[in-house]
C-alpha cells in the first residue's frame, strides 16, 4: 500500500502594525528619494501608513466646503475622518464614480487606493464641471507634525 503524503501550501502573513518612530524616520528619507523629487527642501510628504508609498504633499492640502478636515458615517455606522487634498498622485483608483451616498455635495466618488500595497485610503471626489480633490482617511495616512 502507497502512503500518500498531505499537499502543504505555504501561506505569507503580513502584519499591519505603525511602525515606531525611529523606523519610520529612518525609511521615510529612504521613500522620498526613491519615489519622488522634491520640488524644494521644506516639501513635506504624505505617506501610505500600511507601506510608507508616496502618497501626497503637505503643500496638497485644500479646504473644501469650509473645512480641510472632515468626519463622516458610511451607509454602515463606520466613522470616517478625512482630510482634503488637491491631487494624490500615489493613490489609484477604482470603482465607477457614484452620486450615490456623497459626502460633498454635486461631487460623485470613486474609491482610492494606495497603488503599491493596493490599502483603501480614501476616495477621490469629482464634481460635474470636473473639479477633483482627494479625501484621505487620517488614521491610514502618515504626515508630519
Amino acid at each position: 500500500m502507497q502512503k500518500i503524503q498531505p499537499e502543504y501550501t505555504n501561506f505569507q502573513y503580513s502584519l499591519k502594525l505603525p511602525p515606531d518612530n525611529k523606523f519610520f524616520e529612518k525609511y521615510k528619507s529612504y521613500v522620498g528619494n526613491k519615489t519622488k523629487e522634491k520640488e524644494s527642501d521644506n516639501e513635506e510628504y504624505v505617506l501610505c501608513g500600511q507601506c510608507f508609498q508616496y502618497i501626497t504633499s503637505i503643500a496638497s492640502k485644500i479646504t473644501v466646503q469650509g473645512s480641510h478636515y472632515h468626519t463622516f458615517a458610511n451607509p454602515h455606522g463606520i466613522i470616517f475622518s478625512l482630510g482634503c487634498f488637491r491631487t494624490a498622485p500615489g493613490c489609484g483608483h477604482t470603482g465607477p464614480a457614484t452620486y450615490e451616498w456623497s459626502w460633498f455635495s454635486g461631487y460623485r466618488w470613486r474609491i482610492a487606493l494606495c497603488s503599491k500595497c493596493l490599502m483603501h485610503l480614501g476616495w477621490l471626489f469629482e464634481s460635474h464641471n470636473g473639479e477633483r480633490f482627494n479625501g484621505l482617511i487620517l488614521d491610514r495616512i502618515l504626515q508630519p507634525e
